[in-house]
């Protein structure tokens, strides 16, 4: 599970890089740019959501051990 949510976080890191590569910084929300911009708020989202996971199951293996 440990090496999932890392390559999740690598691939949402890439997906971040990529878009922003694409962005049109004259005109954000239009086109192209548009995709861009949901797809970096998108990813941005999911390593948030898998930091949480990752620490979550971190507490869940101490709060094991001190049983």
């Amino acid at each position: 599970m440990k090496i999932f949510i890392w390559v999740l976080t690598i691939i949402s890191v890439g997906l971040v890089i990529f878009n922003t590569t694409k962005l049109n910084f004259d005109a954000l929300l239009t086109g192209e740019s548009q995709t861009a911009v949901i797809t970096i708020v998108a990813a941005f989202c999911a390593i948030f959501l898998l930091q949480i996971l990752r620490i979550s199951k971190k507490i869940e293996t101490l709060s094991k051990k001190q049983k």
